[in-house]
């Protein structure tokens, strides 16, 4: 029997997709937006969350939709949908169903006009409403934070970019935008190169890699202090751990050692982690680390709230939101905290929040906006699109 509930949100992220009706009490699907082969099984292509049948995950292939942000690979793309749309996941019947889309902000013309084609008229979905994850984070924001401002100061970090996008009454300020070239790409690929050049070659294992920066990495609150006590040895040094990988025959995930002791039992490969655990997440901080010239999250959170108008300041130095996987390192909400508060002027309080899933806070916003009494003024149904082409989308999607 297939679902038929009234909306489906779909936050369509290069890394990760963020999926699931709009029902009290439902939990989303988290599924890698990508197609996989692994050595073990050459045959056999792997969907999305397929992957987790593998039992060898080392040394994946992976096949991406999205480069540099942005969605290139049609073929691949269809192929996921497909099986998030089908029985494995979601299991619906598009024709009875309205679907909130995120893009990534300033998408090609090309690239919306595409989306739209393919969910309306090959998925057959009854109605659309295209969207930035911002905008259902600003809506989430306001719901959450009743007693805020209208005015909110959305920071999306995730897999190509870091965004930092200023919102005002559900809208916003283009002038304000604010893009970062550094991502959680980025960052799992500085660790591969920093620990291939140190230890062990890891260049093709970036699943494994994926995990240790989850497990390990931190953002230091004193970078040069740190760097001290990593070069200390013995029990001085409170910053070493010992990273047992996994063989996906005994150990299926990799772990932290809990006695800190490089000793290997039996086959065990252990890698020893010092000034790499902060040293990757600083580049959110200062990206010319890695040799790109452009400003940190601190510097960019103030040059986009500089470019508002001046009687939004105080408002969204008061409600700054991280958001995407890329800001769930511990220390990162007190770094961006202690770092704007120096640069803001005194005059302004600042208040930096985050979400207890800042991953799947888009789409509990999706979730909320299509529960609000607007929502169907919203949306573009086939009858409208039929009837008016694209030109329907540009006036009623702020994208």
């Amino acid at each position: 029997m297939k679902t038929t509930a009234a909306t489906v949100v779909l936050d369509n992220g290069a890394y990760s997709l963020k999926t699931g009706f709009c029902e009290e009490g439902q939990k989303p699907w988290t599924i890698p937006n990508c197609l996989t082969k692994a050595k073990s099984e050459r045959r056999k292509v792997f969907i999305g969350n397929q992957i987790d049948e593998c039992r060898d995950l080392s040394s994946l292939y992976y096949v991406l939709p999205f480069q540099k942000g942005y969605l290139i690979n049609w073929d691949v793309q269809r192929q996921v949908w497909d099986h998030i749309f089908g029985k494995e996941v979601l299991n619906l019947e598009p024709s009875d169903l309205s679907i909130i889309f995120t893009e990534p902000y300033f998408n090609f013309t090309s690239l919306q006009e595409a989306i739209t084609e393919v969910l309306l008229e090959d998925f057959q979905f009854k109605s659309i409403y295209r969207t930035n994850p911002g905008a259902l984070s600003a809506y989430q924001n306001y719901t959450d934070y009743s007693d805020s401002y209208a005015c909110s100061l959305i920071v999306d970090s995730g897999y190509s970019f870091t965004h930092i996008v200023p919102y005002c009454n559900g809208t916003k300020v283009e002038e304000g935008i604010v893009r970062i070239n550094v991502g959680g790409k980025v960052l799992s690929n500085h660790l591969k190169e920093t620990i291939s050049y140190r230890q062990l070659h890891v260049m093709d294992e970036t699943y494994v890699m994926n995990q240790v920066k989850e497990d390990v990495c931190y953002v230091s609150q004193h970078f040069y202090r740190d760097m001290e006590i990593a070069r200390l040895r013995g029990k001085e040094n409170t910053i070493l751990k010992y990273y047992v990988l996994p063989d996906f025959s005994e150990i299926r995930r990799g772990f932290i050692r809990a006695e800190n002791s490089q000793k290997s039992e039996g086959n065990e490969q252990v890698l020893k982690l010092t000034n790499e655990r902060f040293a990757v997440p600083e580049i959110l901080f200062h990206p010319s680390d890695v040799g790109i010239q452009e400003m940190g999250v601190p510097e960019a959170v103030v040059q986009a709230i500089e470019k508002c108008p001046s009687e939004m300041h105080a408002y969204l130095y008061q409600n700054i939101m991280l958001t995407g996987g890329s800001t769930m390192f511990p220390g990162f909400k007190d770094r961006i905290y202690n770092e704007v508060r120096s640069m803001a002027p005194d005059c302004f309080d600042v208040i930096v929040r985050q979400p207890d899933d800042p991953i799947l806070y888009p789409w509990q916003g999706g979730c909320t906006l299509a529960r609000a009494d607007n929502f169907e003024e919203l949306l573009v149904n086939k009858e409208e699109y039929e009837e008016h082409g694209h030109n329907i989308c540009w006036e009623k999607f702020d994208v």
